[in-house]
């Protein structure tokens, strides 16, 4: 196995068991040393995880390791059903919560007249404390009407199926990548213009409109699975990250 396979496979060990997510790796001249490498090798050893997604380089600053991402199935369920399912511990930041006037896209969605009134609700959503999305949805007054009086930081779909008798059972979505808005960006941590998932999602209880949402994940913490068969539907899955800080060991690579 040539050298650069060999300390590729040993960085990569470091990175998944021994360094949290967001630490730096250690410098090219401390692995050059620790294991008795030119440069070159430990190059091209790094860069092959860089191009693999475990390390990120950051300009004038080191190499780190990667957020391991929450793995999605396409499947519906809340944000705090997921999250939870998969082991993690969710938390919600309310951003807004109001009534106001639908956007048209919205009004036409939720079958409301031009210009009606909705409930509006912008969160903040995060896994094991760290963001993961910004919510922004609206939902039709007539099927939710106490919706702003209930605690907002937990489970909407659960409220909506226990309080207001409308279980979500079926949703339509769609999932593009862009560059996060302004907004988005300074909640999610990321920046302007950095690469997010965003999905656009109606979703009904039987033949009723109940809501229309928008969201923004950070690509880097979430991504989605899907297992696709002839005429079956996509399935989900989820990954959290692993902890511990390392020291290199003093090995030379035969």
């Amino acid at each position: 196995m040539p050298k650069h396979e060999q300390l590729r496979l040993i960085i990569l060990k470091l990175a998944k068991e021994e360094l949290e997510p967001g630490a730096r790796l250690p410098s090219e001249r401390t692995l050059m040393d620790s294991y008795g490498v030119s440069r070159i090798t430990v190059r091209a050893a790094i860069g092959r995880l860089v191009n693999e997604g475990h390390l990120v380089r950051v300009p004038a600053k080191g190499t780190f390791v990667a957020d391991s991402p929450v793995q999605s199935t396409l499947h519906l369920a809340s944000f705090t059903q997921e999250m939870e399912a998969m082991g993690h511990t969710p938390s919600t930041v309310v951003l807004v919560a109001e009534a106001a006037a639908a956007p048209d896209d919205t009004a036409e969605a939720l079958n409301l007249s031009p210009g009606a009134e909705a409930i509006h609700l912008k969160r903040l959503r995060l896994a094991d404390g760290r963001p993961v999305s910004v919510d922004d949805a609206w939902y039709n007054p007539e099927h939710a009407p106490g919706l702003l009086e209930i605690d907002l930081t937990g489970s909407v779909y659960k409220a909506l199926a226990a309080q207001f008798g409308h279980q979500i059972d079926r949703a339509r979505q769609s999932v593009r990548s862009e560059g996060a808005p302004a907004d988005v960006g300074a909640l999610l941590g990321t920046g302007t213009g950095a690469p997010v998932l965003a999905f656009d999602r109606v979703s009904y209880s039987g033949p009723l409109a109940i809501e229309h949402s928008r969201s923004w994940y950070r690509s880097d913490r979430y991504s989605l699975t899907m297992e696709v068969r002839l005429q079956d539907s996509p399935c989900p899955r989820f990954s959290p990250a692993k902890t511990g800080r390392p020291q290199p060991s003093r090995h030379r690579l035969p």
